[in-house]
Order: C-alpha cells, then sequence, then structure tokens
C-alpha cells in the first residue's frame, strides 16, 4: 500500500512535525487547505490501490474459486466493502477535514479511540508488514534461484533472513524520517500498474479465455456454493481493509462527492484488475503465491526484473504504512511515546513483523486466514460507524466538542468510552467468528448462504443502535439528542468552520 505523504516541514522526527495541513496533525484542514479534487484523489486511489498484496488476495481466491466465480466474487464483494468503507470514513472526514481516529472520538469516546488504536494499528500493522517482508524474501530468492540454476526452501533460511533484510532495510529509511516517500511512491504506483497490464497481456497472449475459464480452483472444496461464499468473504475483507487510512485521505478532499466516487474508480477498479491478474495466474501456473508466477508467465528475464520490482515496492509499501500508522500511535499515546526516540520508535513497531518473519508459512502461506481476521475486525468497525454518523447523528457532528478534555466534551461519555460502540463491535465480531473461525477457516452452514461480514454488519448496526437509543441517548451522553448551550451555537459543515479552527486545539 503506498501511502501518499504530503509535504510538510518534517525533520529526522516525523512524530514532531508541527504542520497545520496535511495528514500530520489532528486539527480540521479547512476548505481553503484543501488539496485534491476528484481526478488527484482518484489517482491517489489508484496509487493506493495497486500494491502488490492485490496479485496476492488474486491468488488467494483462485483457491476456491475458478475465473469466472472468482470475477463474480471480486467484483461483488470488493464492490460492497469499498461503497461501505467510503462511506463510513470518506464522507465524515471530508465534511469536516477531521482525521478520522479524531472523528471516531463521537462513536468510542477518547479513551476507547486510544485502546482501539493501541491494540489494532499494531496488530495489523505487523501482519501486513510481515507478509510483505516474506513476499520480499521469496522474490529475490526466485531470482537468485532462476541466476544461478538452483532452487531454494520457501520456508528456508535464505527466505528468512531476505525477509529481515526487508524489515531492516524498511527501519533504516524510515528512522531517518519519510523525506523521500513522495517520489518514490510516485514511481511504485505507475510501474505497478504497467506491470498489471503487460502480465494480463502475457496470460491472455499464451492462454486462451476458454483455457482460463477451464482452469480448476487450487483447493475448493465440493461445495460450490461454499467455494463462491469463501471467494466473496475474501473480496469482502480486502474491501473493508481500507478502513483504517482512507479518512486521513478524504479529508484532503475538496468535497464529500470527490471524497466518495473515486473509491469507486480507484480502490475498486483498481483491486479488480490486479485481483484478477492474480487470480487468473493462480489457475494456471498452479500456485497463489505471486513470486512463484512471475517468471513462468514473464520469462526469465522479465520475470526476475517484475520479482526485484515487487521487492523494492514491497520495502516502500512497508516504509509508508508503517509511517502513517505510526504518527496515529504517536497521536493517541501522547507524551509517554513522543519520549521516546523516532529511531527507536521505529523499530519496535517493525519488531513483530521481523519475529513473525522467522515462520514464513504460519502467515504467508495462509494469507487466506490473515484476511477472515481482517474482515473480523474491520466489518463490524465499518457497521459501527456508519450506523452512529449516519442514523444516530444524521451526519452532524459537532467540532470543537471532538478536542475538549473528557469530562467536559459532549463525546466524553462515561470516562471516555462508550459501551455501546464497544459492546456492538464485540458481538459483531463474535458473530462473524460463528459462522467463519479465521484460525481454521472452518465455517458454519449458515456461512455458504449468508458469508460472514454480512451478518456481522447487522448484528453490529442493529446492536449499536439499540443501545444508543435505549440507554447512552437516554442516559445523556454522547451529545445524541439536540445541541444545547454551547454546543448549540458550534456550526456545522466545512463552511463554517473555515473561518476558524476549535478554541481548544488553538
Amino acid at each position: 500500500m503506498g501511502v501518499p505523504v504530503v509535504k510538510a516541514s518534517v525533520t529526522s522526527d516525523p512524530s514532531r512535525d508541527s504542520s497545520v495541513a496535511g495528514e500530520f496533525t489532528e486539527l480540521p484542514v479547512l476548505v481553503r487547505e484543501r488539496i485534491w479534487g476528484f481526478w488527484k484523489f482518484t489517482s491517489v486511489n489508484v496509487g493506493v490501490a495497486i500494491a502488490t498484496w492485490a496479485f496476492l488476495t488474486g491468488g488467494s481466491i483462485a483457491l476456491f474459486a475458478g475465473a469466472k466465480t472468482a470475477i463474480a466474487a471480486t467484483v461483488i464483494g470488493n464492490l460492497v466493502g469499498v461503497v461501505l468503507v467510503a462511506l463510513s470514513t470518506c464522507l465524515p472526514s471530508a465534511k469536516y477535514g477531521l482525521e478520522q481516529y479524531t472523528a471516531l472520538r463521537s462513536v468510542f469516546g477518547t479513551n476507547g479511540v486510544r485502546v482501539l488504536i493501541a491494540v489494532m494499528l499494531p496488530v495489523s500493522l505487523a501482519g501486513w508488514n510481515a507478509i510483505l517482508a516474506i513476499m520480499f524474501g521469496r522474490a529475490v530468492t526466485n531470482v537468485l534461484g532462476a541466476a544461478f540454476g538452483t532452487e531454494f526452501d520457501p520456508n528456508g533460511p535464505v527466505v528468512i533472513a531476505l525477509s529481515l533484510l526487508a524489515v531492516a532495510m524498511s527501519w533504516l529509511v524510515l528512522s531517518r524520517g519519510p523525506v523521500s516517500l513522495e517520489w518514490v511512491n510516485k514511481l511504485v504506483a505507475p510501474v505497478l500498474s504497467v506491470l498489471t497490464v503487460v502480465m494480463l497481456v502475457l496470460l491472455l497472449g499464451h492462454h486462451s479465455l476458454g483455457e482460463l475459464a477451464a482452469a480448476q480452483p487450487l483447493e475448493a472444496y465440493a461445495d460450490d456454493q461454499l467455494n463462491f461464499a469463501a471467494a466473496v468473504e475474501l473480496s469482502f475483507a480486502t474491501g473493508f481493509s481500507w478502513w483504517t487510512m482512507m479518512g486521513n485521505l478524504a479529508r484532503l478532499t475538496t468535497s464529500q462527492r470527490n471524497a466518495f466516487w473515486p473509491n469507486i474508480v480507484g480502490l475498486f477498479g483498481a483491486t479488480v484488475v490486479a485481483g484478477a491478474v492474480g487470480t487468473f495466474a493462480a489457475l494456471v501456473v498452479g500456485s497463489e503465491d505471486p513470486t512463484v508466477w512471475m517468471i513462468p508467465i514473464g520469462g526469465v528475464a522479465l520475470g526476475a526484473l517484475a520479482l526485484l520490482f515487487i521487492a523494492f515496492a514491497n520495502v516502500t509499501s512497508m516504509v509508508s504504512q508503517t509511517y502513517a500508522e505510526g504518527l496515529a500511535l504517536v497521536r493517541a499515546a501522547g507524551s509517554v511515546v513522543r519520549r521516546i526516540p523516532w529511531p527507536l520508535f521505529v523499530a519496535l513497531l517493525f519488531t513483530p513483523a521481523a519475529v513473525m518473519s522467522f515462520w514464513p508459512e504460519v502467515l504467508y502461506d495462509q494469507f487466506f486466514k490473515f484476511m477472515a481476521w481482517v474482515g473480523l475486525a474491520m466489518a463490524p468497525l465499518t457497521a459501527v460507524y456508519i450506523t452512529d454518523f449516519f442514523v444516530l447523528r444524521r451526519r452532524r457532528l459537532l467540532v470543537r466538542e471532538l478536542y475538549e478534555p473528557d469530562g467536559v466534551s459532549v463525546y466524553s461519555f462515561w470516562r471516555g468510552f462508550n459501551p455501546a460502540a464497544l459492546v456492538a463491535v464485540a458481538a459483531g465480531s463474535l458473530t462473524y467468528y460463528l459462522l467463519l473461525d479465521p484460525v481454521t477457516f472452518e465455517s458454519a452452514e449458515a456461512f455458504r448462504y449468508l458469508t460472514a461480514s454480512v451478518p456481522s454488519l447487522v448484528v453490529t448496526a442493529v446492536l449499536h443502535a439499540a443501545l444508543t437509543v435505549l440507554w447512552v441517548a437516554r442516559a445523556g451522553k454522547g451529545g445524541y439528542g439536540p445541541p444545547t448551550g454551547a454546543a448549540a451555537s458550534v456550526p456545522a459543515g466545512p463552511d463554517a468552520a473555515d473561518t476558524e479552527r476549535p478554541a481548544a486545539v488553538r
């Protein structure tokens, strides 16, 4: 994932950046400071979506589905996931110019958001970084194998050593600050786009549509309905996986319309194309691992070049996502984390991925199970945010209240926690687990017809709405009733907020 880097006055310690506009601050971005219209944000979305793990996602779907079924599942799952993520994260952030996790204080409370960031982001970051590092290791190993005519164990010491090298390289780059990330990301996304198109052309040139349509799934169940449900579920998870970051990008768009529709063109469109390439290649070569099928499809020279570029792109993705999520952790944790030297803090962020790299077969070869964990976490979070913002608050947030301290803000709830939202998310995750176990990938009978994400979304939304109406709002918590007093005088929307920032954060 190439996270765009907005120019700001960043030194070797990005955690202490004081820029007003952009990704680096909690302060609302005023309308006059927004920099992305429709086409610019579309290009950003394409750049974010064209990532190396899109091939791995497509390959994982090929485990359960042939070409036709895979395309249908990829389109359905990604479209639903991307639309719901765009609604829940992009529109609130674009309307008010808010950093996503600041806006989420209206849902979980200040301390609830801190717990969410402290638990969810490091775990998610460790998983994605480990996958990218192992892909780096296998890509370089396969290039070495092609060059010297030898084979390496895909889970052996050479792969592990190269995976650790990827982590070390990422730490070295990020510990010096993100000053070079912007131009690197501008290079990676276009080249990956070209690589995707080239591979699609090669696949269609060497294999007819009939051959692709006749190719059998790699490890399918005997039940076709179950295979389709599994493929759709993996695509749901792919769409929901963007939940952690899209709000922070959308706050830089010039309107809510320009924040929403580029997700359909960029995240949905680009992901579907890259995923389809991954699926076709996996079906033809017989492996879901992109590092395995690059050389057979492109030949030694082109395939080796593609693998080397993928290795390079993985390092930039690791740096980009660690930087973005590291800043979120710094802002949430406050002074305790700020006292840690930036290089040491970055090393701590990369350490779990380094440890996980010692067992490539556990995570990388079970990528579809990792995506199930993503769905278990992100589907309920998407549902609770949509329900809160659109149904319960009717798209209105009191911006100043988001920055007031606990006990003063209407979003204080109980000691900075909103138990209704937390219970609803927990219930949604439990519903998912009962339908699809991410550890074993075993499923309940109802999963064949409902998937796991759809019931999880429904349970979360209904429970959050019911608990809020019957308990939280009646208790006078969370500002769900008509605003009164000072809060009533605070205008809503970016046009009204453009004249000044909240006094609490000036």
